[in-house]
């Protein structure tokens, strides 16, 4: 027999692969990518074609080194690195440092699998192919442009702000989303509205039934102030209320479908409280393997990055032949639901899955650690739920006439819980109503109560990680293997401050996103990075050159760089003197700018290294003590205005406050776009400026 090296990314593979495998198979890993662009230099050669400059990573010689001494003894060599553009990426670069394709007496394979499974890493083994170049292009040429922006950009912007920011092809985007709508959420003018509901009783009925105010018979009536409240009531004085018309019918709520990338982090997150890194953090090590007693290392879920929800007909036939047994053939589905819209799915992947639907949460508990247990529980109830009945329920709907008006209630009772007996996702967590008694057209209802209450509508909501990379998702900007890092990213950049699971710009994000719109419109524009995401597809499935979209790309880059460039020699950036005096050496204190935002700072440095925090005045006094307010900020970054005189008084507002007065309750006003509105939100008063 030959002796064979297969050849991973991670350590962690290893053992698993191993188990699966002869003695004449040599398993080693390679720690991820072992050659990448210099970090001294930009490493594109722009004058020649764009020839990117490969070096070998610092502190991948000795594994290097390693791998040479396996491939002297090996007869074949097979490259397993990760089923996707950035695994075929690491292969090529595996094929040049260790010069593989110099080595005529010797074959070398590429081989890639969807789960680290026996029965999948054998057959990957009978199936071997060339490296897919294209794929390999797709991954260069998203390299190339991500070295492009962040290396020609990121020093414009550390010279016009004056400290060490960067910028990034997605991550810039992803932080233009996040001020698009904080700037929607600070624009937005709350309008009033009221709820109206009478509270019913059936003849002979203890129980009250709650009718919600619909409108007339020309359609629903929204209640948006007390005066039209008070004429709603004036009608309905001494009514009697008579159901109009009762409609029993069924509600089906089809079976969720398996997960992909972005759909794992999102309910991740709204479930278990997950960041994104930390559900790919954990749905890696669930890919490569861990102990489970019984039966030693294994591979519990198929591969994690995917935009696929296609599911392997074995796995799927598999599935259905668990259901049937565990829970009887009327929960099983019909047929193949779950597909999803024409976009491109990431090189034909399978949705994320458990690789053995017969090694179930119970089975699994005792040998993972509490948050990877909870992890693979919540992807084998979707999967398994995937292949299940939709649930269904028996609704009935009433439509209540009084006088001239209608007020309407329904109901709705799980009928059979089909899917739901596994899975339920937070939005479908919902109490049975059941109705009392038996409504009839005609029947008369007594009249307990009417309540009213005054309401206010709501801003959009801050962004979260889930919401984003669903967003992200949605217009196209990045790909499942990017959410995660981008969010990270721009978090630990502290352009974004993540308090209470929102995502917050700072004042530094503020000011990066505002440079990066001003001077490099197209870099931050949405539907021009979801242009450039597509072209890269295209350079994946082999019909767009790599070195084509990099050359159309680099021009209005260049163009635009050294347009900044002559506008920051026309400019002088000048320290901001402050009246704020330096108590050590008696200068004015000065304006800096640091990873937090602004301090100020004594312009005597180095002799002086006195700092302060930076407190600008708004020229507002504290509704509370009538000392200045000021601009802080929280831990993270987030912006509030607050008393300079804190601790003592603990003022704060998260709009600014004005000194006018509301007429209607007396509270202070705060100023919201064009209009001041009252600190009050059970008072509601709004005004123009």
């Amino acid at each position: 027999m030959a002796n064979c090296l297969v050849i991973v990314e991670s350590p962690a593979k290893v053992k698993t692969i191993k188990k699966f495998l002869g003695a004449n198979y040599e398993v080693d890993a390679s720690n991820g990518h072992v050659r990448d662009l210099p970090k001294s230099q930009m490493g594109i050669d722009v004058e020649h074609d764009f020839d990117p400059k490969y070096i070998t990573i610092r502190g991948k010689g000795d594994i290097l080194a390693k791998l040479r001494k396996e491939v002297k003894k090996a007869d074949k060599i097979y490259l397993a690195t990760d089923p996707d553009r950035e695994g075929e990426a690491i292969s090529w670069h595996l094929m040049k440092a260790l010069k593989l394709d110099e080595l005529k007496e010797k074959q070398v394979y590429r081989i890639s699998f969807n789960e680290i499974t026996k029965n999948a890493v054998k057959s990957s083994l009978k199936t071997p192919r060339d490296i897919d170049m294209d794929l390999v292009d797709a991954q260069q040429a998203r390299r190339v442009l991500d070295r492009m922006v962040g290396y020609m950009i990121s020093p414009l912007l550390w010279a016009k702000v004056k400290r060490g920011l960067s910028a990034g092809r997605v991550q810039s985007v992803a932080l233009r989303l996040i001020c698009d709508r904080e700037e929607d959420i600070n624009a937005f003018i709350p309008e009033e509205y009221w709820n109206l509901d009478a509270v019913l009783k059936q003849e002979g009925s203890k129980k009250t039934l709650t009718a919600k105010f619909h409108g007339d018979k020309n359609g629903r009536i929204a209640i948006h102030n007390k005066e039209e409240l008070d004429g709603i009531l004036k009608g309905l004085n001494k009514k009697e209320y008579q159901v109009e018309e009762v409609k029993n019918g069924e509600r089906v709520k089809k079976a969720p479908i398996p997960f992909t990338t972005s759909t794992l982090q999102q309910e991740a997150s709204k479930v278990l409280n997950f960041s994104t890194q930390k559900t790919m953090r954990l749905a890696q090590q669930l890919y490569e393997g861990v102990e489970v007693a019984g039966h030693g290392t294994v591979g519990l879920i198929t591969y994690l990055r995917t935009d696929s929800t296609r599911i392997a007909e074995e796995a799927d036939v598999a599935a259905r032949e668990f259901i049937e047994k565990q829970y009887g053939s009327r929960y099983l589905a019909n047929g193949e639901q779950n597909k999803k819209s024409n976009v491109k799915i990431q090189d034909a992947h399978e949705a994320i899955r458990p690789t053995d639907i017969a090694l179930t949460p119970v089975i699994v508990k005792e040998s993972l650690q509490r948050d990877l247990f909870r992890l693979y529980q919540l992807i084998w109830k979707r999967f398994a739920a995937s292949r299940m009945q939709p649930a269904v329920y028996e609704t009935t709907s009433v439509k209540v006439k009084a006088g001239n008006y209608f007020f309407t209630l329904s109901a709705s009772k799980l009928q059979f819980d089909g899917f739901m007996s596994v899975y339920v996702q937070e939005e479908e967590k919902e109490e049975n109503n059941v109705l009392l008694g038996n409504l009839e057209k005609g029947s008369i209802l007594k009249l307990e109560k009417l309540e009213n209450s005054q309401h206010f509508t709501q801003p959009p909501a801050h962004f979260t990680e889930a919401s984003l990379v669903k967003a992200m998702e949605e217009q196209g900007i990045g790909r499942p293997s990017t959410y995660a890092p981008t969010i990270t990213t721009i978090i630990a950049r502290r352009y974004v401050a993540k308090e209470n699971k929102n995502l917050y710009v700072t004042e530094l994000g503020e000011v990066v996103n505002s440079m990066m719109k001003q001077s490099f419109p197209s870099i931050v524009d949405i539907t021009f990075t979801a242009n450039l995401e597509y072209l890269l597809d295209k350079v994946g499935d082999g019909t767009v050159q790599w070195k084509t979209v990099v050359k159309n790309f680099y021009p209005d880059l260049k163009e635009a760089v050294d347009k900044a460039l002559v506008e920051l020699e026309s400019v002088t950036i000048a320290d901001e003197v402050t009246e704020e005096i330096c108590e050590l050496c008696g200068r004015n204190m000065v304006i800096k700018y640091g990873p937090h935002g602004k301090f100020l700072a004594c312009p005597g440095f180095p002799e002086c290294k006195n700092t302060k925090p930076y407190l600008e005045k708004t020229g507002v006094p504290c509704p509370k003590c009538g000392k200045d307010v000021v601009i802080k900020k929280t831990k993270k970054g987030r912006i509030y205005y607050g008393c300079e005189a804190n601790p003592e008084c603990d003022f704060m507002s998260w709009q600014k406050p004005s000194t006018q007065k509301c007429p209607k309750c007396g509270s202070y006003m705060v100023e919201k776009g064009n209009k001041l509105l009252c600190s009050n939100e059970q008072c509601g008063y709004s005004a123009d400026k």
